[in-house]
């Protein structure tokens, strides 16, 4: 008959499909379980508040119509909706296709089933595939991992974050309207069940064989895989546990699966006393502690409490006296197993000769330790006990006090027996790998010596002073050839005929009275012994290789072990070199893999590299864990030496007086910073010890793992102190600003100098660390802050700067911001607010209004550059802009709703439009014109004041930040400075050549060089704010003069003062003259330059009628408001880098040089 496994063998191998296919849904499921959206939870008030309205559970279905009214009702809501889509279509297409999967599989589970018994497979039927061991293995791995994934599934995504996620789907997804769509039965089979893993959550009434039985399986199947799980062992694992107190360890994979399987049929839980009876006495007589798949554990008291059958036939294990029975027994075997393990591990102890002469004694011994291990680290464990329940917690406590249990004492019999596995492993695939090779060695000493005694009986060779005796002489040389003759292939025959000889070789030294001659016996003595170490050879076995992995699993701890973190970051800071130990430890727990991957790896699916990824990741996750405990303590150690340093150690002057000697010498302290500077490379030298491993599919390297240790302890230390030392309180009298931000450049200070002086004790780049880390942090908070601006966000799986491995945290907000950032850049908005303050663009100072005092200059950037760095600036940069965009947004919707929609305005601006045309003339009667339109439209101006200033606020924190970046650019890197400079005028030169002529070179769009170079540009400060188009816009009626009445409005609030400039003319009245013009040039730029043009036009005309006016009194006198359109004209000339004739354009050249004199 075929292999039941073979290719060709379609039985066999769609069923050997199906199963590979549950271990990797089961593995997805782990995998997303980490990135449930939270807002589906609606666990907190602001959750509730913000999604409550758009998250609908299973109830939607019920009335979709009128959800979906509610939602088109409001406006906000549907755009919220919307948004919502956006940002989280991709994961609910991935969970989605998670719980598609769990029910495709059962689907196809049925179907072959189905199949079987209609005979679609020749010559298969369920009984016969039964009787096959391959095929009853995965007859009963299908049935209990489709089991398994329903608990999964009921774990770690609670029934009502399921329903919201499956109704988000359908709502957003294009599936809604597909005819072939499953989505029914899948919200059929994963409604909520009611269930909670919280501990103290009450269990729903018949949880989980209603939940089981949502989708019908064939009874007769079912009843059929109990059956065989009750009588046979379906592994063989028997005989790798001789022993019959081990029995029930070597029958716990089966036993989890019957777990699982019974609750597809209650019935034998509730009723069939004798069956469950059977069970519980093959399978449960000693434990009650199970672990079902991949360390997720249930306690059979807790899970059978419902079914009276099940609770009955428990009695007997859950009595008093046997659970002190088996507790007892197992704390005598650890009190004996401890130093025999530790005997074996003494250096130079397991000897090859003695390992292979002890095989079955050193096997017995692993046997005993990982029964105990396992015994007690599930019946021990927290996870296992309600703590609500009295009953348990006595129970628990039963079990702790009889056992003797000490968690440091398990944890140390755990290390001892990973270290004593691992190191007879190793011998043991050394041997093997050896073994052919030493076996002809050993035929070959052991021929070449009996042709040596053939020799010395020839009497040719003279020393021996041995008689010549051609038969022992014919006798030897026979040996030689039977021993030569001996077939590695055949190890029976061999082995036999070893033995024979050795026999022989005993014989003829007894019957030759050969005794007399020392160096004949020698020689006999040497052969004998090279025969003997033959036979040894040749029974070293696979199987013993085999035997070790079955018993050495350590899968039923993949999520107990990290109880024991704790105590193993202890053991690692009171000695370092105990990483050595843990490396056999992480080794061992590795094995676990083999249990979900073996069936992917024999259907040869491609879901074993992400399978192994997943489960390899999360061990090293918990590796990276363990010994992120040196990290921490290099760093506690780091901190007092800069303590040290900065507070206790005198600098040493170049020139020192003799009698000073002492004084400075501060034997003291310098002998405590060497004392801590040793603890550290001590600490560093421990993790190095631990080889490169591979850790499931993943290779560790120590030295990687080191500095990532320490790039993590240290985003979490700068992360922590930047959230810490940046909040501000906006109700302080003076700002905290500066001083917040000197003290926070001197913790960083500190933090960078510490890392300067590590780096060459622990074999670290401490610079190159330190800017890729702190530039990650802080790229990774604007990127945080800017998401509040951006419609789809950038999630945290999402992000290019968040990192699994060395994550950046993140904090609760404690303001409007998201993160420190934020809050800086919040700070400096608020005192510098235009309604406040008045910006002197020469001495580049803001003074407030009303005192006059100064309130900042532009040090506060150069102190932001000392605190964050070239990319803090650069950050608050990024930041700036996105607060520009929005404002520039709500300014123009403004605009829409206030002015371009309001009858009564746009009749007054038809109406000025008419009364000002030509624009090249003069408007007669001018001040009386202007000054009504003004007063018509006066309501509208002081929020559209507000937003201009804003945006012009803005612009100019943005110039402040590009020259201190240029300046620091040009002094920290003057050759990239000036690499950029050229760069980017040769890219201009080009460019523009290419508009005069478009036959030259562009940058085609899939070029990123124009892109790239903008990066480098705007953080070496060559940008020019003024010249970024934040927006798009559409045509606009209007908009020049709009634009042009706002700031004619504003003019008679300013006043021109030699010193200052254009000042305010009352504080109550605020207008700041820099932001203004700042924010309506910027205006301006997100529009065609049309508009631009026409109006600088208008504010011609403005002069040149008013000037016409003035020109007719007795003494003319250049009027304020013209002297403010004309310094408007100057300054936007200075801004925008354009040359005069743009003004003169519009304004007679006289006048722009005579307004300067009389001034």
């Amino acid at each position: 008959m075929v292999d039941f496994l073979a290719e060709n063998n379609l039985c066999g191998q769609a069923i050997l499909r199906i199963v590979s296919r549950g271990n990797a849904i089961i593995a997805e499921l782990l995998r997303l379980s980490d990135f449930v959206p939270t807002f589906f939870r609606l666990k907190d008030k602001v959750d509730q508040q913000k999604y409550a309205d758009i998250v609908y559970d299973f109830s939607y279905f019920k009335g979709p119509e009128y959800y979906e009214s509610k939602l088109e009702a409001k406006p906000e809501l549907q755009d919220l909706d919307e948004e919502f889509r956006e940002n989280n279509i991709e994961i609910l297409t991935r969970f989605y296709l998670a719980f598609e999967s769990v029910h495709k599989y059962i689907v196809d589970l049925n179907r072959y089933l189905d199949d079987l018994n209609e005979g679609v497979y020749i010559q298969q039927t369920l009984e016969s595939v039964l009787l096959n061991e391959d095929g009853k293995q995965l007859l009963c791995e299908a049935i209990y991992l489709y089991g398994v994934m329903l608990l999964v599934i009921d774990m770690k995504i609670e029934g009502e974050v399921r329903e919201r996620m499956l109704v988000s789907y359908y709502r957003y997804s294009a599936t809604r309207s597909s005819v072939d769509t499953n989505l029914d039965d899948i919200c059929k089979l994963l409604r909520s069940t009611g269930y909670s893993s919280q501990p103290g959550a009450k269990r729903p009434a018949n949880y989980p064989e209603s939940y089981f039985s949502r989708v019908p399986i064939s009874e007769s199947f079912i009843s059929m895989v109990i059956g065989r799980l009750r009588s046979d062992d379906i592994y063989n694992q028997v005989s790798a546990y001789p022993l019959p107190e081990h029995r029930s360890t070597a029958l716990a994979t089966q036993a989890a699966m019957l777990y699982v399987i019974l609750y597809f049929t209650p019935n034998i839980l509730n009723t069939q006393q004798a069956k469950m009876r059977e069970i519980v006495d093959k399978y449960f007589p000693d434990n009650w502690v199970i672990s079902i798949y991949m360390g997720i554990t249930v306690n059979l008291m807790e899970a059978w409490e419902p079914y009276k059958a099940a609770r009955t036939a428990l009695n007997y294990t859950l009595d008093q006296a046997n659970i002190k029975e088996q507790a007892s027994r197992y704390a005598s075997s650890v009190e004996v197993l401890r130093p025999q393990v530790q005997q074996f591990l003494k250096q130079g102890f397991l000897r090859e000769e003695y390992v292979l002469d002890n095989i079955p004694k050193l096997l017995n011994c692993l046997r005993d330790c990982n029964v105990a291990i396992r015994w007690l680290m599930l019946h021990t464990a927290e996870s296992a006990y309600d703590p609500n329940n009295k009953r348990f917690r006595q129970m628990k406590d039963q079990v702790i006090n009889d056992s003797k249990y000490n968690p440091k004492i398990l944890f140390q019999l755990l290390l001892d027996t990973s270290q004593y596995e691992f190191v007879l492993k190793e011998m043991f695939k050394q041997m093997l790998s050896e073994k052919q090779q030493k076996w002809e060695n050993y035929k070959k000493e052991g021929s070449e010596r009996m042709i040596e005694l053939a020799e010395v009986f020839s009497g040719v060779k003279p020393l021996t002073r041995v008689e010549k005796n051609e038969n022992l002489q014919a006798w030897f040389r026979e040996i030689s050839k039977q021993i030569l003759s001996l077939n590695y292939e055949d190890s029976t025959a061999a082995g036999r005929k070893t033995v024979q000889l050795i026999q022989a070789l005993e014989e003829v030294q007894e019957f030759h009275q050969l005794e007399s001659n020392l160096q004949v016996c020698q020689f006999l003595g040497d052969t004998r012994k090279f025969l003997h170490h033959m036979i040894r050879t040749i029974n070293i076995k696979e199987e013993v290789l085999i035997t070790m992995q079955i018993i050495g699993d350590l899968s039923y701890a993949w999520q107990l072990i990290d109880s024991f973190t704790s105590i193993m970051q202890e053991s690692i800071r009171a000695n370092p070199s105990m990483v050595t130990k843990l490396r056999a430890t992480f080794i061992k727990l590795a094995s676990a893999l083999d249990l979900p991957l073996l069936r992917i790896n024999q259907a040869n699916s491609p879901d074993l590299l992400s399978v192994s990824q997943f489960y390899s990741g999360e061990l090293v996750s918990y590796v990276r864990k363990v010994l992120q405990i040196i990290p921490e303590s290099m760093f506690t150690s780091l901190a007092k030496i800069i303590k040290l340093q900065i507070h206790d150690i005198m600098e040493v002057p170049t020139r020192l007086d003799k009698d000073k000697l002492r004084d400075y010498a501060q034997l003291g302290a310098r002998y405590e910073v060497a004392k801590l500077t040793h603890a550290i490379s001590i600490f560093t030298e421990g993790i190095l010890m631990m080889k490169t491993t591979l850790v499931g599919i993943i290779k560790v390297d120590p030295k990687q793992l080191l500095e990532d240790g320490i790039r993590k302890e240290l985003v979490r230390r700068v992360a922590f102190a930047l959230h810490k030392g940046l909040i501000f309180n906006p109700k302080a009298k003076t700002s905290e600003l500066m001083p917040k931000l000197k003290e926070m450049a001197a913790t960083m200070d500190g933090f960078y100098r510490s890392f300067e002086y590590i780096q060459d004790y622990v074999s670290i780049y401490g610079l190159k660390i330190w800017q890729e880390e702190v530039s990650r942090i802080i790229n990774y908070n604007v990127e945080q802050e800017c998401n509040n601006f951006l419609r789809t966000k950038i999630q945290d799986w999402q992000s290019v700067y968040q990192s699994t491995h060395i994550p950046i945290p993140q904090y609760p907000p404690v303001d409007e911001s998201a993160t420190f950032i934020g809050r800086l850049c919040r700070e400096i908005l608020r005192i510098t607010d235009p309604k406040v303050t008045c910006y002197i663009n020469q001495l580049n100072t803001w003074y407030d209004i009303r005192t006059h005092q100064e309130v900042t200059n532009n040090r506060l950037f150069s102190e932001i550059q000392n605190t964050l760095g070239t990319f803090g600036l650069n950050g608050l940069d990024r930041l700036l802009c996105f607060m520009i965009v929005k404002e520039l947004q709500i300014f123009l919707s403004m605009l829409q709703r206030t002015i371009l929609r309001d009858r009564y305005l746009l009749d007054i601006l038809k109406a000025l439009m008419n009364a000002v045309s030509p624009v090249k003339g003069i408007v007669a009667n001018a001040s009386k014109v202007y000054s009504a339109a003004v007063m018509k439209t006066q309501k509208v101006w002081t929020p559209y004041l507000e937003a201009i200033q804003k945006v012009g606020q803005m612009q100019i924190l943005r110039h402040q930040i590009a020259n201190e970046l240029n300046y620091s650019c040009k002094f920290d890197s003057k050759h990239l400075a000036a690499a950029l400079e050229n760069l980017n005028k040769a890219l201009l030169a080009d460019i523009e050549a290419h508009y005069q002529n478009p036959l030259l070179p562009y940058p085609k769009e899939e070029n990123t060089l124009l892109y790239e170079i903008t990066a480098y540009l705007e953080a070496a400060g060559l940008n020019n704010p003024l010249n970024k188009i934040y927006v798009t816009t559409k045509r606009l009626q209007f908009f020049p003069l709009v634009n042009f009445l706002f700031l004619i409005s504003q003019l008679p609030k300013m006043q021109y003062s030699k010193n200052q400039g254009m000042t305010c003319r009352k504080p109550t009245d605020p207008v700041d003259w820099p932001p203004l013009i700042l924010g309506l040039l910027t205006l301006l730029k997100q529009f065609h330059s049309r508009y631009a043009e026409q109006f600088l036009a208008l504010i011609g005309q403005f002069i040149r009628s008013l000037m016409e006016q003035t020109t007719s009194q007795k003494i003319p006198e250049m009027p304020s408001d013209v002297i403010g359109a004309l310094m408007f004209m100057e300054d936007y000339v200075h801004y925008t880098k354009l040359p005069r004739k743009v003004v003169e354009a519009h304004v007679p050249t006289f006048i722009i040089d005579e307004f300067r004199t009389i001034l």
